[in-house]
This record gives structure tokens, sequence and C-alpha cells, in this order.
């Protein structure tokens, strides 16, 4: 599991956000507490997902660069 000085230390930073005056803030908390264990993850296998945002963007070009293309088939390996 998530270490728990991390742990500890991710709620406290959220319990001072969430008494502050700074009301801009309330939705970074909101963010954080809704993905904490991706972000405890991070910390202890240092693994993003970043090869997986990467496909995705190349995939996102090419389906950009398609655009106009009138013959889709010439595209399609059957």
């Amino acid at each position: 599991m998530f270490p728990r000085s991390g742990t500890l230390s991710l709620a406290r930073w959220y319990n001072k956000v969430a008494e502050s005056e700074f009301k801009s803030f309330n939705t970074i908390a909101a963010t954080v507490y809704e993905h904490y264990e991706e972000i405890l993850n991070f910390f202890i296998n240092r693994a993003t997902n970043a090869s997986a945002e990467s496909f995705n963007a190349k995939i996102k070009a090419f389906r950009a660069t398609l655009r106009g293309v009138v013959d889709i088939n010439f595209f399609c390996s059957d």
C-alpha cells in the first residue's frame, strides 16, 4: 500500500486547503482528493502514464491528417 508518511502529508495539505480562505484552491483540492492514489503511486513506483498519453497524441495527429481524405479505403489494410 502507500507509505503512511505520504498519505498523512497529503491529508494534512488537503485539510489546510479546506480550512484556508482561498476558494480557488477548492477545485485543485477536489482534483487531488479524487486522484490521490495515482499521485501517491507516482512517488512509490515513479511510474506515469506518459507512454499512453504519447500514443494517444500520435493517434489524434494521424486522425487529424486524414481530415478531407476522400478515399479512406486507401489507408485500410484488408
